[in-house]
This record gives C-alpha cells, sequence and structure tokens, in this order.
C-alpha cells in the first residue's frame, strides 16, 4: 500500500538562516500586509504549519499564538508562561507579504512575526531565567555519523520534515531530511516543535551536515497532538534514532534557561 507523505507541523523548510554577503536586511522589519483569520472550530484538525509559501508570501496556517510565539522566539513550547486561555486554544491562519526585492532569511522572517505579534497581538511578555528538565545532544561514543557537505556555505540549506501516515490510520514515522544544514539548526526544529523539553546543543560540531532522521513519534512529542496509530514501518524511536542514524545523542539534565513570561496578549483585528 502507497501511503501519501504529508508535511510536517510547525516547521521550516528551504529558508537559510544567515545574511548573504552583500545584502541589507534592514528592509525585513515588518509584513508589508498581513491578513489575520480565526480557524473555524470544525477546521481545527487541518495541517499546521509556518512557512515561506513564496518568495513574498508567508504563511501561518491552523496555529496557536502560543506555537507562533516558540516559532519566533526560537522556544520550546515549556519555555512559555502565562497569557490567556485562548492563546494555546484558539487557531490563527496568517498571510503575509515581505517588503523588498529578495526572499527573506529564516532570521527575517522570524523578525517580523515578532513585530507582527507585538503590534497585532499586542503581545507583552518579560524574560526570567528558570531551571528546567532539558535534552542535551552531545555526540555519541562512537562518534558522528553526519556527512559534511560540499556546497557552497551560503547556499540555502534544505530542513524538510515529513510525516507518513500508517495503513491503520494516524502517523507511522517522521523524517527530517537535511542538507547544508548545521546541528543547531536541527536541535532548533526539535526544540521548537518535537520534543516535550529545551534542546541545547552541545556537540562542538560547527560544520554543515547531510542527513536524514527517520523515527516513530510517541506521545510526548508534538504537544501530544499527532493522531497515533499502529506503525508499520519499525522505524526506532526518536532518541535511538538520533544515536543509530547521526551519531548523536540526547542526555536529560536539568538547567537554567530563559523562558518567556507573556504579560499582555489581545486577539487580533481581521486586517
Amino acid at each position: 500500500m502507497i501511503l501519501k507523505a504529508i508535511p510536517l507541523l510547525v516547521l521550516f523548510s528551504g529558508a537559510v538562516a544567515q545574511v548573504p554577503p552583500g545584502r541589507n536586511n534592514r528592509s525585513f522589519e515588518s509584513f508589508e500586509v498581513a491578513t489575520i483569520k480565526l480557524v473555524k472550530p470544525e477546521d481545527v484538525r487541518a495541517p499546521r504549519y509556518i512557512r515561506m509559501e513564496s518568495a513574498h508570501r508567508f504563511i501561518v496556517k491552523n496555529t496557536t499564538v502560543s506555537g507562533m510565539i516558540a516559532a519566533a522566539f526560537n522556544l520550546n513550547q515549556n519555555m512559555i508562561s502565562g497569557g490567556p486561555e485562548w492563546m494555546t486554544a484558539g487557531r490563527f491562519d496568517v498571510v503575509a507579504l515581505t517588503p523588498g526585492d529578495e526572499r527573506p532569511t529564516l532570521d527575517d522572517q522570524m523578525r517580523m512575526l515578532r513585530r507582527l505579534l507585538t503590534e497585532r497581538f499586542k503581545l507583552t511578555f518579560r524574560t526570567e531565567k528558570k531551571k528546567l528538565p532539558v535534552y542535551v545532544l552531545t555526540v555519541a561514543k562512537g562518534g558522528s555519523r553526519l556527512s559534511p557537505d560540499t556546497v557552497p556555505q551560503d547556499q540555502s540549506p534544505l530542513l524538510t520534515p515529513t510525516l507518513f501516515p500508517a495503513a491503520s490510520g494516524g502517523i507511522d514515522h517522521v523524517l527530517i531530511r537535511g542538507r547544508n544544514a548545521t546541528v543547531p539548526q536541527l536541535a532548533s526544529i526539535l526544540q521548537r516543535a518535537v520534543t516535550d523539553r529545551p534542546v541545547i546543543d552541545n556537540t562542538g560540531m560547527q560544520g554543515r551536515y547531510n542527513f536524514d532522521l527517520e523515527w516513530t513519534p510517541d506521545d510526548s512529542q508534538f504537544g501530544g497532538t499527532l493522531p497515533f496509530g499502529a506503525p508499520d514501518s519499525g522505524k526506532p524511536g526518536l532518541y535511538t534514532a538520533i544515536e543509530q542514524q547521526l551519531g548523536l545523542m540526547f542526555n536529560s539534565t536539568k538547567r537554567d534557561v530563559e523562558t518567556l513570561i507573556v504579560e499582555g496578549l489581545e486577539q487580533p483585528s481581521g486586517n
């Protein structure tokens, strides 16, 4: 049986985190225009993602304000507290147009998303250090299995996550395909969208790599929102997959991390 792959939720693909040489990114302070709509209750099971749909069209689909904050500030959901109940219950669609002639980098996109949150949702917050359970990403005893990329360093990195459904219903496994990607970028995606706690990169690896990470998710991942079915592929769990496929490993501990406390938030106007 051929199963159709589904784009992964609340993740980014094909985005550059650095500014190419000679580029001026001061024009990417805010979106030119943005439309915000509250998702109808009957539509909340639709796919959820945040991404550039084209060179100048930024899309937030079926995402909570808490999810937008996590993406915009590169946080795990457990690093966000405070705020009204609708911050984690209501879901929104955002369609925004970006300024300038160039496609914004991931840093540009998140800067503009932060501006949208403060201007349209009236987000106010403070930060506070808290001791939280974390995963520390390190190199496994057998050494890294990541393959160095040989493309120019200023070429766009790709981190393309995909969900594969199970024949019996639910999700069978997840694939994150990385090309010209860094270990910190992988840790960032795992932290803000996959794991139930912050992820701290302690590998010391500075290069860009090609890798495929495949695993069967459990109910502690993706905020417990994935529909789980009986897996068919026999893929390992995330922590085993990271060690077997990438030569990296998670160590559970507690660390002082900077958290975000929402002090003010308002329902936005539609336009």
